[in-house]
């Protein structure tokens, strides 16, 4: 088995399909060399496995090689306009590409003319690419590092830098860097700041824009290092909803940071969390600005859980400071208070993390402000989910209520008083409402 030696000096064997490995020598046997790209060779270089095989194969004509793969399982042409051939295998995919130059010809992300070129040296083909990072190779089968423009220095020395002109032709790349500052622990390099400066974002979909966005707050990383990169690009001004928590930018990435380690959330929960944190400086005083955070929203998603959920959770997630201290305890909200948070949020499981992550309180008090939040809101079942009505439709049918105006008021004075305590159960809530039913 190959094995890398990693930033940290350590050997580390990657993970590689073994008809991959073979795959590579029958290209060797053709007269062909066949090079891991990409991500791939950036996360083994950090010790990680990843399962995305990007192969770029040199001296080798499409013609020669399409025989060699048609041995190994199924073969598609998902991107012919750019020498892209799927090889799809029991239990394994595998991209395999031809070296080749791009030039921007038109509008937009699609605007490119593609030359493909078999006898082009790595050196020349990675000229295309965005980041040195991600401009490296590794040739099969041995895992030769192929490092033409300093990714692994730069990798070393935490340094996120353009590789060349063509940078500029896809304005992707300018929100690429802020996703993979954070991800990676970068900074971008000066002279990629200024690159990044004079592009816009103008010409990309809505789609694209999200997808770099989920990137920077989702995925496992230090999103403060990519609002760094954000704001030294100056996005803050193409994104001007994005403002600074209480007037600082240090204290949102700080909410960021925390935000990001919050474990036991579904994925579109943690969604909407990451999402309302980003937009938390539209909050002054408690009080949100939704309007701008539509805006926002509406310019880069039509996802229905983040226009509905992101302003929703901003309207109270700071709405409630630790008041107390550790050792004395803390004052909680009313427990009619709870419960109709939890209703209005359709559960806590989204406030409570963001109670324990809000940077303008000390750490030890708001963590231990909402741990004891949410033991009460448990305690009360409006943790997980909110509240429910006792008294249904059904339930005051059988007591001879028609359907209609009366039954739904009924419905409603009982579910105000069961969210203040005072009805416990529905065989309270029955009784209570025999006894309304009869006044009436």
């Amino acid at each position: 088995m190959a094995v890398v030696q990693t930033l940290a000096g350590e050997n580390f064997e990657p993970e590689l399909p073994k008809r991959l490995l073979k795959i590579a020598e029958d290209i060797v046997a053709a007269g062909g060399r066949a090079y891991l790209v990409g991500g791939w060779v950036r996360d083994a270089l950090l010790g990680k496995n990843c399962r995305d095989y990007d192969v770029e194969v040199y001296d080798l004509e499409q013609d020669q090689l399409l025989p060699i793969l048609f041995k190994y399982g199924k073969t598609n042409l998902v991107g012919k306009a750019f020498g892209v051939i799927h090889l799809s295998m029991k239990g394994e995919s595998l991209d395999f590409s031809f070296p080749r130059t791009e030039s921007k010809v038109g509008y937009g992300h699609k605007g490119f003319v593609v030359h493909t070129d078999a006898k082009l040296s790595f050196k020349e083909a990675a000229l295309r690419r965005d980041f040195t990072i991600n401009a490296m190779g590794m040739e099969l089968p041995d895992l030769k590092l192929c490092d033409p423009y300093g990714g692994i220095e730069d990798l070393k020395n935490r340094c996120l830098r353009h590789v060349g002109p063509a940078f500029a032709e896809d304005s992707l790349r300018i929100l690429r860097g802020v996703q993979f500052a954070s991800r990676f622990v970068l900074n971008l390099a000066p002279e990629t700041v200024e690159m990044c400066r004079t592009l816009s974002l103008d010409d990309l979909s809505i789609e694209r824009l999200f997808e770099e966005f989920k990137k920077w707050l989702l995925k496992p990383g230090k999103p403060s290092l990519g609002l760094r990169a954000f704001l030294d690009i100056k996005l803050d001004e193409y994104f001007p909803e994005i403002k600074p928590l209480a007037g600082q930018w240090d204290l949102l990435g700080e909410l960021l940071d925390n935000l990001s380690n919050v474990k036991d959330l579904a994925d579109d929960e943690r969604m909407v969390v990451m999402f309302a944190g980003l937009l938390s400086g539209n909050v002054t005083d408690g009080r949100c600005d939704e309007e701008s955070v539509l805006k926002f929203l509406a310019r880069i998603t039509n996802e229905v859980k983040l226009v509905k959920g992101v302003p929703l959770l901003l309207r109270y997630a700071f709405t409630l400071s630790p008041t107390g201290s550790v050792d004395a305890g803390f004052a909680l909200p009313s427990d009619s208070k709870i419960r109709r948070l939890s209703v209005a949020l359709s559960g806590l499981r989204q406030l409570v993390p963001f109670i324990a992550s809000n940077p303008l309180y000390g750490e030890m008090d708001r963590k231990s402000f909402a741990d004891a939040f949410a033991v009460r809101a448990s305690e009360l079942n409006a943790l997980e989910k909110a509240p429910v009505p006792f008294l249904t439709g059904k339930m005051l049918m059988d007591l001879g209520v028609k359907p209609g105006k009366q039954m739904g008021e009924i419905i409603k004075k009982s579910f105000e008083l069961q969210l203040d305590g005072e009805l416990t159960d529905v065989e309270g809530a029955l009784t209570w409402a025999q006894k309304e039913i009869t006044s009436i």
